[in-house]
């Protein structure tokens, strides 16, 4: 490796120096470390003090003592005073111990007085039969018990722990607390999955690692997930990462987006806080403080401020907890539910107690559902009802149980309520069942219409044409040529047509046939009780007035939907 040139010129240096000597007649002490000792290879006559004769012995020591590295064995041990007098030189099959640690090379240079040395070629450590870490060189610090490894330009130095290897080119080993890291690129592969990432630290005791700079986990094949980050926390036994700065996870079904969490990599499944968010493969999205999400599964749950994106529908469901199944295509959220509709200019936002979204298996026909206590509120129209649901099948809202709806002036209700719609605009709107209509007009003055059956038909989103038959009955304050009201009809008949003006509706046609029963009152003639037909009640109190006051259930509506069907309500005025 380039950056350890000068120690290897230092080394072949002195051996040259040493071939020199042998060269000259000079007998240089050899020994070899066993049941041997150290012999003398022969007495040179030029020899001095400068060349020492050693006669070594294997300590005695415990092997054990805290902060000692001792010397197994060795093929030659070298040591010239000229060189130095802090080291000994140690050549072939060399063999340190510390404690339980043993480290292997072709030749070190051993400082026994501080318990350093520095190991080259075929550098091996290991620890039992679990922890074996290969490099070219080694540099050891006895007094901070700090191991550096070096690999060379080919070869980098590779720990290995069980299932667990870790590769790099200079990788620093803390041996008393029992932690390596690396800070110039490194990588760690598990069982599951490899990680990369230009600062790296791993505990071999807990298998806790910590990952900094350009950090990338994959799993091996590199096909389940990819999550991109700066700082990762990961267990190498679990599988478990740990989120604690912004975080990308790219999978074959979401893209997860969290600055805080946690990821099983084993399972898939996902534990985010701090307003995490999830997109998945058809463009939906799910937001929320708190977020369970089961990528195998396609299953996220949400705690706190829930929102789901339907970009396809161009709807958002929100609430304080909801869930969201991706295979399934289906939803649900409860605690402030709400949904908004945002395919007009204009969003439509409705609440329900509990609104879901789901398919029909039979036909893929997508369901939306809202009960109990609902209400919905839009620029031009506002409703409540017990429940409600919506089929895509047939572009079909169906209002149950005291359905209301506003538009301006006018009023409303019957036992149910079907809404057609066309391109996200309502066609014609249907009252099967009994219907009743009313619009303010002044004062006290309401115009009235009741019957069996209604439809209205609708151009543009405004009505144009209005149905009914069965029991029609009417109560109509027409307006005189300078906008005054004088008199009060009131009429009967079986069946009823409207047509209304394109612009503000204003009624041009009214038919009634084919037999038709009524009186026109002058209104200072006309008697209280003609005022108001039999089922006549004003809900504006119940309107919601704004997209947040339909979370406002006001006493009257959770009133109105304890009373019994429509048509047997009595009258009250308001």
């Amino acid at each position: 490796m380039n950056r350890n040139n000068d120690r290897h010129n230092i080394y072949s240096g002195h051996r040259r120096s040493l071939i020199l000597l042998c060269l000259l007649g000079i007998l240089v002490p050899s020994i070899v470390c066993g049941s041997q000792g150290l012999q003398r290879q022969g007495q040179s006559p030029l020899a001095t003090n400068d060349t020492l004769a050693i006669k070594p012995t294997i300590p005695s020591a415990n092997r054990h003592t805290e902060g000692r590295v001792f010397l197994e064995r060795a093929d030659k041990l070298l040591m010239d005073e000229k060189v130095s007098t802090e080291y000994q030189v140690l050549i072939g099959n060399v063999q340190f111990r510390k404690g339980d640690m043993f480290m292997f090379c072709d030749s070190a240079h051993f400082y026994e007085a501080s318990s350093s040395l520095n190991a080259f070629g075929n550098v091996r450590m290991e620890q039992g039969d679990t922890l074996f870490v290969y490099a070219d060189e080694l540099d050891y610090n006895g007094a901070d018990e700090l191991a550096t490894f070096y690999g060379d330009d080919i070869n980098p130095v590779r720990l290995i722990n069980k299932d667990v290897e870790l590769e790099t080119y200079t990788f620093y080993y803390d041996i008393a607390s029992n932690i390596g890291y690396y800070d110039n690129e490194g990588k760690i592969t598990d069982a599951e999955n490899q990680l990369t990432s230009c600062y790296g630290q791993y505990s071999p005791d807990t298998k806790d690692a910590e990952f900094r700079e350009h950090v990338v986990l994959n799993d091996i094949e590199e096909k389940d997930f990819r999550m991109t980050t700066e700082t990762l926390l990961y267990n190498t036994g679990t599988h478990i990462a740990r989120i604690i700065s912004p975080t990308t996870i790219v999978t074959d079904s979401a893209t997860v987006y969290s600055s805080n969490g946690i990821y099983n990599t084993d399972m898939g499944f996902s534990e985010l806080f701090d307003r995490s968010l999830i997109v998945t493969e058809g463009g939906s999205t799910l937001t929320g403080d708190t977020i369970y999400y089961d990528q195998k599964a396609g299953f996220g749950e949400a705690f706190g401020n829930m929102v789901l994106t339907d970009s396809v529908r161009q709807t958002m469901l929100e609430g304080n907890y909801g869930c969201y199944f991706e295979k399934q295509d289906s939803a649900f959220a409860t605690n402030r539910a709400r949904i908004l509709e945002y395919s007009k200019g204009d969003t439509l936002y409705m609440h329900g107690d509990t609104i879901r979204s789901y398919v029909l298996h039979d036909d893929s026909t997508h369901v939306m559902t809202a009960y109990p206590r609902v209400r919905f509120w839009r620029v031009d129209i506002q409703g409540l009802c017990d429940s409600l649901s919506f089929m895509e099948r047939d572009s079909t809202l169906y209002m149950h149980r005291h359905p209301i709806v506003w538009n301006e002036a006018r009023q409303i209700f019957g036992n149910v309520i079907y809404v057609h719609f066309n391109d996200s605009t309502v066609d014609w709107a249907k009252l099967p069942e009994f219907g009743f209509t009313a619009e303010h007009v002044g004062e006290e003055f309401y115009n009235q219409l009741s019957g069996k059956e209604m439809l209205a038909t609708f151009v543009d989103g405004n009505m144009r044409r209005l149905d009914v038959s069965g029991n029609v009955e009417v109560v109509l304050l027409p307006e005189e040529s300078d906008s005054t009201i004088n008199k009060i009809v009131n009429s009967e008949s079986s069946f009823l047509t409207a047509d209304f003006s394109a612009g503000p509706m204003q009624v041009e046609r009214i038919k009634m046939w084919p037999d038709v029963t009524g009186t026109a009152t002058p209104l200072y003639l006309a008697k209280k009780s003609i005022f108001y037909l039999s089922n006549f009640q004003w809900y504006e109190a119940l309107r919601p007035k704004d997209k947040d006051d339909i979370f406002n259930i006001p006493p009257e509506m959770e009133a109105l939907l304890n009373e019994p069907d429509p048509t047997v309500r009595k009258r009250r005025v308001d």
